[in-house]
């Protein structure tokens, strides 16, 4: 059987919204109604996963307010609002970026800077999220495979700016001591660990958008460093790492070439890659993957190409992502692709742009395409 997931957020509901951001934001809210809403959410997000035949599940991150800026709440140094600069791309369509906000939502999380030494103080929402899925996946897993997300150390230096660090190397250092017990904590409940790593892609445009193209993937060879040093006790087969240019509808005419980065990308060390494939900006870098397996450099890998979008809710059909997955199993073998998303459906409480309605219908979808490319590869 050809596996299905997807990037790991699912939409949070507006029962949940609230809670997240009074979280985030340091208001008072009742705690045991906060666990109560989001156990109800992972129950039928872990529900609805099985139902339409996704086969590596997670938690859809509901219990965080977003995928990289939930940290604020578990370590220390961390303080203020920066406001993001806008992504190059958006930057020089301003009309474009006031439609997609109008659509998507405002970001109203917090965006800290790191202002302090950088400390494990709380890894207690972490257990809270393990103790949560785990009571999901009894009431409804059906033993499907599981795993967690969780923020690489680069992630957190592309959206926690330094204002503390001498260098970025000494910021990263700091974030891998702080974040081993994290990784580790959910290696040892038994799910894979998905490392969320736009800042390997993205944040070219984003978050280190100053940079030179020199400095950028000097600052992504550290990034993947810290990664690989905070991992020595994870085996490569229990990790899933996640590189994508941004979930949202723009021109994208500043993303970095896959090309530029595929070497740094595949020197860390999870086994498991997943990365943008169905949007237009990136469907013809399957090239780059095939390049890549003719000279060795797949050897060990998993790839988890997006064969559906998650920046359009437009539904693929089960006959184009069979004819993407077949795309991907002819350069790699079928047993070591797995059909994805491009990228998470709920990356921030409160934003997104695809209908919870459609999100399902698009992992539907994602299972019957894989039932088709399995039948017609054999």
């Amino acid at each position: 059987m050809i596996h299905t997931t997807h990037v790991g957020s699912l939409p949070r509901g507006p029962e949940l919204v609230p809670l997240l951001l009074a979280r985030d934001k340091g208001e008072a809210y009742d705690e045991a109604e906060f666990d109560r809403v989001v156990q109800e959410a992972v129950d039928e997000g872990v529900r609805r996963q099985v139902e339409n035949g996704v086969s590596i599940i997670s938690d859809g991150e509901l219990g965080k307010v977003g995928y990289s800026t939930y940290i604020i709440e578990r370590l220390s140094g961390f303080g203020g609002h920066t406001p993001r600069k806008p992504a190059q791309d958006l930057a020089a369509v301003p009309d474009l970026a006031k439609k997609l906000a109008h659509i998507m939502g405002a970001q109203e999380f917090t965006r800290a800077s790191a202002i302090g030494k950088v400390e494990l103080v709380n890894l207690q929402p972490l257990h809270d999220d393990v103790r949560r899925f785990k009571l999901a996946l009894e009431r409804h897993g059906g033993g499907v495979d599981a795993f967690l997300n969780t923020a690489s150390p680069g992630l957190i230096t592309a959206f926690q700016p330094n204002q503390y660090y001498r260098s970025h190397e000494a910021y990263l250092a700091d974030l891998v001591t702080a974040m081993r017990p994290e990784y580790e904590a959910i290696a040892a409940a038994g799910f894979a660990v998905q490392f969320d790593c736009p800042d390997l892609a993205m944040s070219r445009h984003t978050g280190y958008q100053d940079m030179t193209e020199d400095q950028f993937l000097a600052t992504i060879r550290a990034n993947v460093d810290a990664l690989n040093e905070a991992t020595q006790g994870i085996a490569p087969e229990q990790m899933r790492m996640h590189v994508c240019w941004g979930n949202y509808e723009g021109p994208h005419d500043f993303d970095i070439p896959l090309e530029k980065i595929i070497d740094i990308v595949l020197a860390a060390r999870p086994a498991t890659i997943l990365f943008e494939h169905a949007n237009p900006r990136h469907e013809h870098e399957w090239i780059v993957w095939r390049d890549a397996a003719e000279a060795g450099k797949l050897d060990g890998k998993v790839l988890a190409p997006g064969f559906i979008d998650s920046c359009s809710n437009y539904l693929e059909t089960p006959e184009l992502i069979a004819q993407r997955i077949e795309r991907f199993a002819a350069i790699v073998g079928k047993g070591r692709v797995i059909a994805s998303s491009d990228c998470g459906f709920g990356t921030f409480a409160g934003y997104g742009k695809i209908d919870p309605a459609v999100a399902w219908k698009k992992l539907a979808a994602l299972r019957a395409g894989a039932d088709i490319a399995d039948a017609r590869i054999g």
